[in-house]
């Protein structure tokens, strides 16, 4: 089922548009047979269960006898990241999605000063309706990216986003129209940023579709590839 459904969405998906696995809560196997049907990105969204998968690869490496097993595999992390749980993260991920706070980007920048790393992230500005969701307001990221200079150890490369959780396709439709306009946004204002800040994950399983038509590149997919969580 799973190769199935890879290759059906790369076959369906727009080339300008990547496929996130989202394999949070699911086995590493799982995640060894969708890479062996080509699929390359992969979404985490606790730091615990990151590293364990991390190190479950490399102990694989060393079962195997190959260290290049699974080498170009690229693992996001799209969770809320608690500032004291970044060096089980950061050291792994070539991207941070869910970037939702100031004291989380300074942390984050802080981390990659005393490391000696750039961390390639994504704002997440909150327009959901629930209260539950994280995020920034819209004006805050305008703000941020105003003095994107000062942040030597962050690349911003896009927004990241949620839609309320909800059958009404009107509400889906507003909520990513405005996160898509943000992202226009941005890019009108700052244009020094236009060849970094290009990426805009919105959509998932139950919305993809809605949020490709509002210019999303990546969207997030866990349970129609993988099932029912464990």
């Amino acid at each position: 089922m799973i190769k199935e459904t890879i290759k059906r969405l790369k076959s369906e998906l727009p080339a300008t548009v990547k496929l996130v696995a989202v394999s949070k809560f699911h086995p590493f196997e799982s995640i060894e047979e969708a890479y062996s049907a080509g699929q390359r990105i992969f979404a985490e969204s606790r730091p615990q269960e990151l590293l364990a998968k991390v190190r479950t690869l490399e102990a694989r490496r060393i079962e195997l006898g190959d260290p290049d097993y699974m080498a170009d595999i690229q693992w996001h992390f799209i969770g809320h990241l608690q500032t004291n749980k970044l060096k089980m993260v950061l050291p792994y991920v070539s991207l941070v999605q869910s970037v939702d706070s100031l004291r989380l980007l300074e942390a984050i920048d802080s981390w990659g000063r005393l490391n000696g790393k750039v961390i390639k992230v994504l704002l997440e500005p909150h327009v959901a309706a629930e209260d539950t969701k994280q995020g920034f307001d819209p004006e805050e990221i305008l703000e941020i990216l105003a003095g994107s200079g000062k942040y030597a150890n962050i690349r911003f490369k896009g927004i990241m986003g949620m839609a309320t959780f909800t059958e009404d396709e009107a509400v889906i439709e507003s909520d990513f129209k405005a996160i898509s306009s943000l992202h226009e946004k941005v890019l009108g204002l700052y244009p020094s940023l236009r060849q970094e800040f290009t990426e805009l994950s919105i959509g998932m399983s139950d919305d993809y579709p809605i949020a490709i038509g509002y210019g999303s590149t990546m969207v997030r997919i866990g349970s129609m590839i993988f099932g029912a969580r464990y």
